[in-house]
Order: structure tokens, then C-alpha cells, then sequence
């Protein structure tokens, strides 16, 4: 590893190939937390290359519990993390809706590394209990339109950096990787990115795919649509810059979307939110990122018919159900 960070501390890069290698490694325990916490922290001095990100991607991979999903056409809403924003659970209140509405839903998630609640905290507050038996999964899937994936049941990799990621608390190239490297290999992705770089790398991974995609970036940094700019919208066709009155007929504020302090509170205001309690401006900014999921699936004819089957998914308590059938089969 000596060697490995010298070379990366001269701006060297690594091939496709080394990066794979490098992270079967760490995965192995071959590596002390210092030297990867050293690894981790090269890439935040630096730009990551798509080489480097695809070889982290296919070590992953490689790694992973296998879930066969592809006869379900499941769709998964993710952001990156790492934005520092600190907002409640958008994407995850997103995937309730989406189901609501009919479409399949492979969630995959993980704790907060840089934020107060990842998915995966609101999901366990809530009650889910995680797993990675692919029949429970099924089962789920076809009682509730949605199952959830927790990340590290899936990759054992990430077992082995979660504490240094943790203690380190800033966005790292693992936040990039989760969205590439869920096992349900959805057939329709909404992916939320933090910079317009990583919105680059993410166009030319997703093109690579074949699948349908989105790639969605607040321009004032938030990795999802928040309603609080305009937001950049990045699909298999090409690319526009998209209004917060196009997308949910308002602009917020970064007040209107914060998360709160605790687990808790996070769980507290997801409940409200799904049972169409929520405020004007939240629900706006979930409904927008729902449309624009369900828009990707490419089944309504524009933005504005895959908004009106999100909103009738939450106001019609239809999402709120949805999430009350998933607990349930705990």
C-alpha cells in the first residue's frame, strides 16, 4: 500500500484494472484502517477518473450478494449523498410514491455517512428489518411494489470502510459508487448527483448500461431536485436546464427541505410527509422527484402526466399504504 499511495500522491491515476485489484484487496482486510483511510482520502485531494470509478465499481460487484430481479423491471431513486445539505429523505419518500403509482421499486440504500439520516436509519426507524434473501425480497416486491436493499448486506466491502467513512464524515468515492453498484440491477435508475463533474462521469457510466436513466443536479449543489434553483436534467436523449416551476410549481427554500437533527426526526417528518401531512414545499419537491422517476420509466406521455400519477399516489394515500404493507410483512 506504501508504494500505491506514493504513486497516487504524485497525481498518478490508477488503470481500471489496479482500482478493481486495490479494492479486492481492502475488502480482504489486506490493509490497516490508516493506509485506507489514506487511499480514501487521495480522492478527495483529487478528481476521480471513470477508470478508476469503474474499477471500483466492478470489484463491487464481483463482491456482491446477487439478487435476480429482472423479470420485476424495478426502478431504484438514489442520490449520491455527500451533498452537506442535510435534507429529509427526498429520495427515499420518492420510492413510496413511485410504488404508490404502480411501478416497481428496488431501493438501495445505506446509513448516513455525511448526513444525519440515510435511508437506511429512516428505513429501520420505521421498522424494516434488512436483509438480502432474494424470496423475502420478491415477496415484498410483489406485495408492496417496493423492497429495500441495504448496501452493506450486499457488499461485504463496504463493511470494511463503513467505520473509516463514518469517522471520517465527509463525502467519499463510495457515495459515488452507490448508485452504480445496486444488485437488483434496476431497469430504470433516477440518480442524484452532487456536482456537474460527477453528473458527467454518471452520463457516461449510465450510457454504457443501455438501460433508461436520469441523472438530476440542483445547480446550487444539492443531489436531487430541491426546488431552491433550477435544476440540470441529464437523460439518454441529452441534457436541459429544467425550472423549479417546470418541475413543482414553486421554488422552496433550504429551510422548507431540512431534515432535522435526529434519526428520529427524520423518521417523524417521513411519516408526516407520506401520510400527506407534510408542508406545501415538502411534499412539492418529493412529488417533483417522483415525477421525474416515473417520467424515466418512459410509460406517460410527458413530465406533467407522470407528476399527476405522483400526486394522486400520495393524495390518495396510495403511497402511505404502500409503506404501511411493507412494515407490515416484517
Amino acid at each position: 500500500m506504501k508504494k500505491l499511495l506514493q504513486y497516487l500522491f504524485e497525481h498518478k491515476t490508477l488503470s481500471r484494472a489496479k482500482a478493481k485489484e486495490v479494492l479486492l484487496q481492502m475488502s480482504a482486510g489486506q490493509f490497516n484502517e490508516s493506509e485506507m483511510a489514506s487511499f480514501i482520502t487521495v480522492f478527495l485531494m483529487r478528481s476521480i477518473t471513470i477508470e478508476e470509478l469503474q474499477g471500483f465499481r466492478d470489484a463491487l460487484l464481483e463482491l456482491s450478494v446477487k439478487v435476480d430481479m429482472n423479470e420485476h423491471e424495478v426502478m431504484d431513486i438514489v442520490g449520491t449523498g455527500g451533498d452537506g445539505k442535510n435534507t429529509f429523505n427526498i429520495s427515499t419518500l420518492s420510492c413510496f410514491i413511485v410504488a404508490g403509482a404502480g411501478q416497481q421499486v428496488a431501493k438501495h440504500g445505506n446509513y448516513g455517512a455525511s448526513s444525519v439520516s440515510g435511508a437506511s436509519n429512516v428505513m429501520e426507524q420505521l421498522g424494516y428489518r434488512f436483509k438480502n434473501d432474494e424470496t423475502q425480497l420478491k415477496k415484498e416486491l410483489d406485495a408492496a411494489n417496493i423492497c429495500f436493499l441495504h448496501a452493506p448486506l450486499f457488499h461485504p466491502a463496504l463493511k470494511v470502510v463503513g467505520p473509516i467513512r463514518k469517522n471520517l464524515g465527509v463525502r467519499t468515492f463510495f457515495n459515488m459508487l452507490g448508485p452504480m453498484v445496486n444488485p437488483a440491477s434496476p431497469a430504470y435508475q433516477l440518480v442524484g448527483v452532487y456536482n456537474l463533474e460527477m453528473a458527467r462521469i454518471y452520463n457516461y457510466l449510465l450510457q454504457e448500461t443501455g438501460k433508461a436513466f436520469t441523472v438530476i443536479h440542483s445547480l446550487d449543489g444539492y443531489d436531487e431536485i430541491s426546488l431552491t434553483n433550477d435544476t440540470k436534467v441529464i437523460t439518454n436523449e441529452g441534457e436541459k436546464i429544467m425550472t423549479p416551476e417546470q418541475l413543482g410549481k414553486r421554488t422552496v427554500t433550504a429551510e422548507d427541505i431540512y431534515g432535522g437533527n435526529t434519526v428520529e426526526e427524520s423518521a417523524k417528518l417521513f411519516t408526516r410527509i407520506i401520510k400527506g401531512e407534510g408542508s406545501w414545499a415538502q411534499n412539492a419537491v418529493v412529488l417533483a422527484n417522483a415525477a421525474m422517476a416515473l417520467h424515466c420509466t418512459g410509460k406517460y406521455n410527458d413530465y406533467e402526466a407522470a407528476y399527476a400519477a405522483a400526486v394522486e399516489s400520495l393524495e390518495s394515500k396510495k403511497a402511505f399504504q404502500t409503506l404501511e404493507k411493507l412494515i407490515n410483512l416484517q
